[in-house]
């Protein structure tokens, strides 16, 4: 066994295998089918590895019509990533797809590197993002119960059997041990997580009796949802260039241009691909859109990727919102349009402004539109006794 995969095997043990913790030096590798331009997609998992800490040293790219059912990759690509990985003194190769349990485990008894996949990073960016005890508790939900269907041994690290006080005697491997720990540490935490949501009903509940119509911005992350909530709610909210930088769901109160007030909750951004486990873990943010009477969908119409993120978003509305309408109105706030520089901007600016309506023109950074927007809002939103269908994440 080498140098790097003796690091592993404590890795392993303590479920760091499964976290970026900030530094490594790493390969990107991204599958597209044959056809599909790879720009997007590639600058994503850029931008994701970048925001969980990692040093991106080199990226590459593979076309596949289906993964190969050992690596993903096949191991043509295999080797050369690990030359690459050689070449650039790589610690650390960083997918941009979900990999199985045993591909992940072959891809690291191949190659001797650590593998992180999109799941994975994703995970560890919540980690980091965290802001309160609730959102903290969901994100260490989702990462144990990733984790423990993919902990494993290496050799004997976590295959020999140990008498420890507290096990199910001799015969019970170390692995068998950390599997019993997670799963219940997996108990300990949903009892905590229904502590705080009997918290939010209450904190919510008191919302309600105040009367006041409730507007959820949404979009795709890093869209500028904080800073637009920061401007209309005239809030404080963490602004930051980087993916998630908002996870947990913030909620303020606003005036609008007709005289009433309003509850204004920003939510975490929405992004392609989500772990399955985060979606019942954020259900606090999920419950600030079930409950809107009108949502302001933020969109970064600067961005090459726009009408893929617009897809996106509608596609997670459309499973949040899965019985019969009516639905809450949706207004499009086209944001960042000082970013918009050459013709080809204006262009694609222009072919969604014609695809979404209603929609305004905005920047949330310079304040341009922003007067024209809580108009609209003022005008969309419906008298609070409206009410709309909504499914559940349970």
């Amino acid at each position: 066994m080498g140098r790097g995969l003796k690091r592993l095997v404590i890795e392993d043990y303590l479920g760091e295998r499964a976290r970026i913790r900030g530094g490594e030096r790493a390969i990107l590798v991204e599958v597209v089918p044959p056809g599909v331009e790879p720009s997007e997609r590639l600058a994503e998992l850029v931008a994701l590895a970048e925001t969980a800490g990692a040093q991106v040293v080199a990226t590459t790219v593979q076309r596949r019509d289906r993964p190969d059912p050992a690596t993903y990759i096949g191991k043509g690509k295999v080797l050369e990533v690990q030359e690459l990985a050689r070449g650039y003194g790589a610690d650390t190769l960083i997918f941009g797809v979900e990999l199985t349990p045993a591909q992940a485990r072959n891809l690291e008894e191949f190659t001797g590197l650590k593998i992180i996949d999109r799941s994975q990073l994703i995970l560890d960016i919540f980690a980091l993002h965290a802001g309160t005890k609730e959102a903290a508790l969901a994100v260490e939900l989702a990462q144990l119960q990733y984790l423990l269907p993919r902990l494993r041994g290496w050799g004997q690290a976590l295959s020999d059997t140990g008498g420890i006080v507290g096990t199910m005697g001799p015969g019970e491997t170390r692995l068998e041990q950390s599997r019993r720990a997670i799963r219940r540490r997996i108990q300990t935490i949903l009892r905590e997580l229904k502590e705080a949501e009997r918290a939010r009903d209450v904190r919510r509940s008191r919302r309600r009796r105040l009367g006041l119509p409730q507007i959820a911005l949404v979009g795709y992350t890093n869209s500028g949802k904080s800073t637009l909530f920061n401007a209309l709610a005239k809030a404080d909210a963490l602004v930051a260039d980087q993916l998630f930088a908002t996870l947990d769901t913030k909620v303020r109160r606003m005036l609008l241009p007709d005289g009433r007030f309003a509850l204004l909750a920003d939510t975490v951004g929405f992004i392609r691909d989500l772990p399955p486990q985060l979606i019942p873990a954020f259900h606090a943010t999920l419950e600030a859109v079930r409950e809107a009477l009108l949502i302001v969908v933020v969109l970064d119409v600067s961005s090459p990727a726009a009408s893929t993120h617009l897809k996106v978003v509608r596609e997670v509305l459309a499973g949040i919102f899965r019985g019969p309408e009516p639905r809450p109105p949706l207004l499009y706030a086209l944001n960042k349009m000082d970013l918009l520089k050459t013709p080809a901007d204006w262009a694609r600016a222009e072919e969604i402004l014609g695809e979404v309506q209603p929609s305004v023109l905005i920047s949330a950074k310079t304040g341009e539109n922003l007067g024209e927007l809580r108009q609209r809002i003022s005008e969309l939103l419906p008298q609070r006794n409206a009410s709309f269908t909504a499914s559940r994440y349970d």
